[in-house]
């Protein structure tokens, strides 16, 4: 997958063809952009209410976070540190209720005047995790202070004034980043507290681990499923009209949200539990696949639906043989209207800017886009496709095209690679030859692919258990650090 001279904002945000946007979204939008467009009418409201409603607004929520200090002050008073981390005494449901009071008080000025709850939230014993998903601002904050759930933060935030004082209220799980043990720590403590058969209060987790524009949902990471016990997952949506809501790595700041969002005069938030999720023995002993299916479960793009897509789109491709198309083909094959968002899906695909495409290099990015956590199954699909008639093998051509599809590089050597897993020195390779190789190497991109550069920085930590495709399965660009240059360069 290439980019030819798009930006993202360009290639992925176009506005016209919004009803085929909703129809391509998993393999058309970067779940990292915010693309906020405003109407004349719109910028000329925000102009308004900037001069009236946003200052009141303002400095009304501000007073009732300075009215929320004292009592998350008082309720964390203690001889010592430790004492905040025994079990919650039964006297702060008091202090709980009048600081919920005072939150949602403080949600409502800022134009949050309707929050639907939609299911019920399970009781500690039932469920001591709760997942939320898809995290996409820090209004997510709004079911924590309705619970007043414990959350995991990074260490760094207790010392906020005021802010600082009201997370310690709620019994965080601290997590340093300068600190190489404390993610070790902090999932103990998460298994500990999980495990305390209702002592403690809920735990809310957002598995992303970073905020999307919520077209997807992304890899969930395992840290809220390593304990193996029950986990309940909520889904977040704000069903507004204009999305000033979402913050992320693209797009409006952090100020910016706020103002914005402040400028509405209304709006919206819904907070949905699901049943609660009793994991098997085999996801008990596989935090990964137990993150996996409870990912599957909140998504809203059912996997039955997305197998069979992705099976009839593969079949078709497989039907060409390699052969190129066009765009008004491209329509065709994904049977939808020739239009500026399908124009700009197709440049990505686009080698040499020849205006033609191969078709099954759209369905391997989809099945990575779609199946994140499952890139064996993208791999036994692109075999599928690009293998020979009689046996199903590829050649090293095919393997590059593949991987340089699911891993979205420009450029990217195998020759090694697939030497490693032709031993029998064929000059070509089956699907079996390639998952009999992953099982022996299941880390087997960073030695054969990028043998002379650093682990890949896109991974925000090692996993607990290798990885069953040996690629990082986690691209969000939370954890990228701007001050080092990127081992490839990554293509949207």
């Amino acid at each position: 997958m290439r980019l030819r001279g798009r930006g993202p904002r360009d290639a992925l945000a176009s506005s016209s063809g919004a009803g085929d946007a909703r129809r391509l979204a998993p393999p058309g939008r970067n779940p990292f952009v915010h693309e906020l467009r405003l109407s004349a009418l719109q910028k000329a409201q925000i102009a308004v209410m900037t001069l009236t409603f946003f200052p009141i607004r303002l400095l009304l929520a501000a007073f009732m976070m300075l009215l929320a200090w004292p009592f998350a002050l008082i309720a964390s008073l203690g001889p010592a540190e430790r004492d905040l981390e025994q079990p919650l005494a039964m006297w702060r449901k008091v202090v709980d209720f009048l600081l919920k009071a005072i939150m949602r008080t403080m949600w409502f000025i800022g134009g949050f005047h309707q929050i639907t709850v939609k299911g019920r939230q399970a009781l500690p014993t039932e469920a001591a995790i709760l997942t939320l998903a898809p995290h996409s601002s820090y209004f997510d904050a709004i079911p924590v202070t309705m619970t007043m759930s414990s959350i995991v933060m990074k260490a760094e935030s207790r010392d906020i004034p005021i802010w600082g004082t009201l997370i310690k209220y709620i019994r965080p799980v601290f997590v340093s980043r300068s600190d190489q043990d404390s993610r070790r720590r902090t999932v103990e403590e998460i298994k500990r507290r999980a495990q305390s058969n209702g002592k403690w209060p809920q735990i809310m987790i957002f598995p992303e681990g970073t905020c999307t524009n919520r077209t997807c949902l992304i890899t969930f990471k395992p840290g809220a499923f390593i304990p193996g016990v029950p986990v309940q997952p909520v889904v977040l949506r704000y069903p507004n009209k204009l999305d000033t809501i979402t913050w992320t790595w693209q797009g409006p700041g952090a100020l910016e949200i706020l103002w914005l969002t402040l400028c509405q005069f209304h709006n919206q938030v819904e907070i949905e539990f699901l049943p609660v999720y009793s994991p098997s023995e085999e996801e008990k002993k596989d935090p990964a696949l137990y993150a996996n299916n409870v990912r599957r479960i909140m998504a809203d793009l059912k996997p039955e639906k997305l197998e069979k897509d992705l099976d009839r789109y593969a079949e078709s491709a497989r039907m060409k043989r390699g052969e190129k198309i066009k765009l008004s083909e491209f329509a065709v094959y994904l049977e939808v209207p020739v239009s500026d968002t399908l124009a700009d899906m197709f440049s990505l695909f686009d080698e040499s800017g020849s205006s033609e495409m191969d078709p099954r290099e759209y369905v391997v990015a989809l099945s990575v886009v779609c199946r994140p956590a499952q890139t064996l199954d993208t791999m036994h699909l692109a075999f599928k496709m690009y293998g020979s008639q009689e046996d199903g093998s590829i050649d090293e051509d095919a393997l590059s095209s593949i991987l340089k599809t699911a891993l979205g590089v420009a450029e990217l050597t195998v020759t090694d690679l697939f030497r490693a897993i032709d031993q029998e020195e064929k000059g070509r390779i089956t699907f079996a030859d390639f998952n009999r190789f992953a099982e022996m190497y299941p880390d087997f991109a960073e030695e054969y692919l990028y043998p002379d550069e650093p682990p890949f920085e896109s991974c925000a930590q090692t996993p607990p258990a290798p990885t069953p495709n040996g690629f990082c399965a986690d691209f969000s660009p939370e954890n990228a650090d701007a001050g080092r240059k990127p081992v490839r360069k990554k293509l949207d």
